[in-house]
């Protein structure tokens, strides 16, 4: 049987290559109420790569005690091989937890900021500007340790208790980031409530803070099913890279309402049809996401990997699901 295929209509003024950050082992898995064992999140990684992924995050160094479905991080991280070309990066909240990545063999780093203060003080036990400092010390350290950091900035699009969050607050917090030596600063819709045009306006302002495009990516929530207009939206206001996670795992613990991750099955899907390359095989992400969700007993919120288990993914796919990992 021959298994589906988006029909490629390529759009004039879109960009040719975008970059798709996985985050679905790290922020993917992070608010699971179930604890996934190390081996099944190191095959997981590894069936990313052989799905193509090039740029995953494949845990946080937190104390376990914030989060412990994250506590086998050293683990983890020793038992994840990177083919050639591609990056492993795990996301750190302090010095102490950089020093734990670079123990456990990463080079590369990321960190965390927030746009508002209550999400600061829910999330990263800090005020916004605490937060901005630690995050800035982080940074300093690792690019003198000559390794690459990424920033995220959450509540970039809205906030659960303080609602509307001012862009200069966004953009503030983006170019403080960047200046201090952060590779990419990630605009992070945490709950899922921006809209296309809410997209462009932030992103736009981020560029007129000084944050080239280039350096720009954006992680969505696909809360209220928006997250691919969002895509589009910064794609033809230039933007090549953003967050995904395999199946749409994830949600923030601490975000009442948001649901999953942007999936990256859903993303891939997009982008095939209109012609940009990213290198990933949508049906091998659509398999993984089937092997994942079987092994946890739980259905993954992806359309894509929904469509195409009913056309056979599951059984057809290159990648031969473990099931004795059950």
């Amino acid at each position: 049987m021959t298994m589906p295929i988006p029909r490629t209509e390529p759009e004039a003024g879109l960009p040719a290559h975008v970059r798709i950050f996985e985050v679905g082992p790290r922020d993917g898995l992070q608010a699971e109420a179930d604890i996934i064992p190390a081996d099944v999140k190191i095959e997981l990684c590894r069936r990313l790569f052989d799905a193509g992924v090039r740029d995953l995050e494949i845990t946080s160094f937190v104390p376990p005690a914030w989060i412990p479905q994250l506590a086998d991080a050293a683990e983890v991280a020793a038992g994840v091989e990177a083919p050639a070309g591609a990056r492993r990066v795990a996301l750190v909240p302090n010095l102490q937890g950089l020093q734990r990545a670079r123990d456990s063999g990463l080079r590369e780093v990321s960190v965390v900021v927030s746009a508002t203060d209550t999400f600061a003080q829910a999330n990263l036990n800090t005020t916004r500007e605490g937060a901005l400092v630690r995050a800035e010390e982080v940074v300093v350290a690792a690019v003198s340790a000559c390794m690459p950091v990424r920033g995220y900035v959450s509540m970039a699009f809205g906030d659960p208790w303080e609602g509307e969050v001012a862009v200069d607050l966004v953009t503030t917090a983006a170019r403080r980031l960047h200046d201090a030596g952060c590779t990419t600063i990630a605009l992070g819709d945490t709950i899922g409530v921006a809209t296309p045009g809410l997209t462009t306006r932030v992103v736009a302002e981020t560029i007129a803070a000084g944050v080239p495009v280039e350096d720009l990516a954006l992680h969505l929530h696909d809360t209220y099913g928006q997250s691919l207009a969002n895509v589009y939206a910064a794609l033809q206001a230039g933007v090549t890279e953003f967050d995904a996670a395999v199946g749409g795992l994830g949600r923030c613990p601490y975000a009442k309402g948001a649901t999953g991750n942007l999936p990256t099955e859903d993303l891939v899907w997009m982008l095939d049809g209109l012609g940009i390359q990213t290198g990933i095989d949508v049906h091998a992400l659509a398999a993984t996401t089937l092997w994942l969700s079987r092994i946890r007993g739980v259905r993954a919120p992806s359309n894509v990997a929904t469509a195409l288990a009913a056309a056979g993914a599951g059984e057809t796919a290159s990648i031969t699901p473990k099931e004795t990992m059950q």
